[in-house]
């Protein structure tokens, strides 16, 4: 076996392989050598703050190649201007090497508008900042919706989610402010329905039911009922329905008192109840006929001669005083005084008695 592998002619074989391998190897290096210009580099010429068309011919005289791409927006250098490059200036290179030049954009970066409508103002404010948005005036406008973002505004055109705009751009928001109360809802009957429509958006107010006399849908129906009804108080955002006929509504006064008896009924009887509420609260009929002989039996009378016959005894002594020699004729008017008296008291007396025993 051993004598086999040291035969001259193996031996011729091995030395034979091993120099046409390293033949083999010093020829590719000797190829990539003249392929990659092995030993000619070429110094990265220095292109900063150039216009990014003078970078590029400066870069095709040197024979590198070039790549552009764009840096972050800064208004403070001009637009196009070459800000970086990659290698740096001074870097030696071969001959053809791509260079990166990082350019300024003529303006900051394009983003998209999120969709922020109908949201919470502190929710919107937020995700315009993530995006890179900034929010310039605040306009409030009467709105059912409270706080919310009704439109996106820019340069005073309505502003739609999802456009592109550059970053850092400021827009303005409309915001609901909220609804308003004790508003008179607006005489709606007479008009067509699409007119209705139109005065109840505009005051602020919801569309409720709306019925059609014959079934159908037509907005050219004339309204000849509204409820609640015209120029009463109500808040925006309350619902007001319609009931619509392509007759007149003098035609309709059937129909019209037949919904006044239903919807109208708390207006009809609301006076009514406020002038039957205090004979309600009176004692029952019953006790009426007690309560008329009370005032027979207060003795508010039998006070009333006593009081009299201290008035009669003040002119008593006034006359006494005056006339001192004629005595026999006050003597005589004391004493019929006392006399007619005495019978009221007699007579009031037993009607006491007899209530008292009743």
């Amino acid at each position: 076996m051993l004598k086999s592998f040291f035969h001259w002619k193996v031996l011729v074989n091995i030395l034979l392989a091993a120099a046409i391998f390293v033949g083999a190897v010093w020829l590719t290096f000797r190829w990539l050598e003249i392929h990659t210009n092995h030993g000619k580099e070429i110094a990265v010429p220095n292109v900063m703050n150039k216009s990014v068309h003078e970078a590029i011919k400066i870069l095709d005289d040197s024979g590198l190649g070039y790549e552009v791409d764009s840096f972050k927006y800064d208004p403070k250098f001009k637009p196009f201007q070459v800000l970086q490059i990659y290698p740096s200036p001074g870097s030696r290179v071969k001959d053809g090497r791509t260079i990166v030049l990082k350019v300024n954009p003529r303006t900051y970066a394009q983003v998209s508008v999120p969709d922020i409508l109908d949201r919470y103002k502190g929710l919107a404010f937020r995700q315009l900042e993530q995006v890179g948005l900034k929010i310039g005036d605040t306009i409030y406008e009467p709105s059912i919706q409270r706080d919310a973002v009704l439109r996106m505004l820019y340069n005073g055109s309505v502003l739609k989610p999802g456009a592109l705009l550059p970053r850092f751009t400021t827009i303005d928001l409309v915001i609901g402010a909220g609804p308003k109360r004790n508003i008179s809802v607006p005489n709606l009957v007479g008009l067509t329905v699409q007119e209705a429509k139109l005065i109840i958006a505009q005051n602020l107010f919801e569309i409720g039911l709306i019925e059609y006399e014959d079934g159908g849908g037509d907005e050219s129906d004339i309204v000849y009922y509204q409820d609640p009804a015209a120029f009463d108080v109500r808040d925006q955002g309350m619902q007001i329905d319609l009931w619509a006929s392509k007759k007149t509504p003098a035609e309709m006064r059937g129909k019209i008192s037949q919904l006044n008896s239903i919807y109208r009924i708390k207006d009809n009887y609301e006076p009514r109840n406020y002038q039957e509420a205090p004979v309600y609260n009176e004692p029952v009929p019953n006790r009426s006929e007690p309560l008329e002989e009370t005032p027979k039996a207060v003795v508010p009378k039998v006070e009333t001669p006593k009081q009299e016959v201290k008035k009669q005894e003040i002119p008593k002594t006034a006359a006494e005083q005056k006339p001192k020699a004629t005595e026999a004729k006050p003597k005589t008017a004391t004493t019929q005084a006392p006399a007619k008296a005495t019978p009221a008291k007699t007579e009031e007396k037993p009607k006491v008695k007899k209530v008292i025993v009743e």
